[in-house]
């Protein structure tokens, strides 16, 4: 089930611009950041934008579980602290975030999710870009209200397949049994409302205050994800759009 989404609609096509827009250099890539909370809708939009734009997905999680299932030197590095449970420091993302760019999928931009998750980890993503060359082009932040993250999260149920439902977007044809092998559903302990208010609360804590940073910077583009996916995906892209026009000009 694609989770419900979002997409602000400002300024005509969803484009919001702050005063610091004028001074920023001209778009030469689509370099996106993908920001908001838990339940937003982020891995939705991602797979449609990467299909409207051709901007390879670069989620944090996957290449580290990518880089230490290739053994690379960033993977065997990551891979130490993983099986000791500990957080992977910020230089080792970033190293293998550098080397998912330095391919030629990513040399016309790309679409970021999962990190930065907070300012000392952004303001060190702009140095390392900004020594290859690079730099932001966005943040696209899904604005999600607590309330509507906590209903989208607890009302998921997984079968043991795997196959994922919604007891109220997407509900199977007979309650509590997968429509495919009939097996009971159940609910994740990530999905139970008690671990979504923790995770929301970390977010707001931690990773909120990346969209002050960002919006001082003008690279931030709000979009309301109480939308419907259809209508998150439209305002986005039309913003998305607009910035590569505003290059070819």
């Amino acid at each position: 089930m694609a989770d419900p989404d979002s997409g602000g609609p400002a300024a005509a096509a969803g484009l919001q611009t702050t005063s610091s827009d004028a001074t920023k250099p001209p778009v030469t890539e689509l370099n996106l950041i993908l920001l908001g909370p838990p339940g937003a809708g982020k891995g939705t939009q991602a797979e449609r934008l990467t299909q409207d734009f051709g901007l390879p997905y670069i989620a944090t999680g996957d290449i580290l579980r990518k880089a230490v299932a290739d053994g690379t030197e960033l993977g065997r590095r990551a891979k130490q602290y993983m099986d000791a449970g500990e957080l992977v420091p910020d230089d080792v993302i970033i190293g293998v975030i550098l080397e998912a760019l330095d391919t030629e999928e990513a040399k016309d931009g790309f679409l970021l999710d999962g990190y930065p998750r907070t300012v000392p980890q952004a303001e060190a993503l702009d140095e390392a870009l900004k020594k290859v060359g690079r730099q932001l082009t966005a943040v696209l932040l899904l604005d999600v209200p607590d309330e509507e993250v906590e209903r989208r999260l607890s009302g998921r149920r997984v079968s043991r397949s795997g196959r994922v439902y919604h007891i109220e977007f997407d509900p199977p044809k007979h309650p509590g049994r997968c429509d495919i092998d009939g097996s009971p559903l159940i609910q994740r302990d990530d999905d139970k409302p008690e671990t979504i208010r923790k995770r929301l609360k970390v977010y707001h804590e931690q990773t909120e205050p990346l969209i002050d940073y960002y919006e001082e910077r003008g690279l931030l583009r709000r979009f309301d994800g109480t939308r419907s996916p259809t209508e998150v995906h439209d305002h986005i892209r039309a913003t998305v759009a607009t910035l590569r026009l505003e290059d070819e000009l």
